[in-house]
């Protein structure tokens, strides 16, 4: 910087060009000194930068525990839903194959009766 700052034509009035000169070249020192600070506080910032993406950014620990937290939703979700399944495959079975149950269904279901018997059926209750 110092080779380019003695390159630059000078002006017409030589004391204010020397004035500018010597500001410039002490600005240039005060960086070039302070370049360690700068450094390091450069590198602070871009650790705090990726600390913050890492906890709130889109695949961060938050968007991860929201994730594990749908995750166990959905598997106690499938768990009732197998349990489920599991019911209506033991009623189909027992639809199919048991006569006892085929009468019970018809006789709920669809209000069956057998010969001289008779149904009574309540009123609804008024609300």
């Amino acid at each position: 910087m110092k080779h380019l700052l003695e390159e630059m034509p000078q002006q017409h009035n030589p004391t204010r060009t020397g004035r500018v000169m010597s500001q410039l070249s002490r600005a240039y020192e005060a960086v070039y000194n302070g370049r360690t600070k700068l450094a390091t506080g450069a590198a602070g910032m871009l650790a705090l930068m990726v600390g913050y993406h890492v906890v709130f950014g889109q695949n961060g620990l938050t968007a991860y525990q929201a994730k594990r937290r749908d995750a166990r939703d959905l598997q106690v979700q499938v768990q009732e839903l197998k349990r489920d399944n599991d019911r209506l495959k033991a009623h189909v079975d027992r639809l199919t194959n048991d006569p006892d149950a085929i009468e019970h269904e018809a006789r709920e279901e669809l209000h069956y009766t057998r010969p001289g018997e008779v149904i009574y059926t309540m009123p609804a209750e008024r609300k």
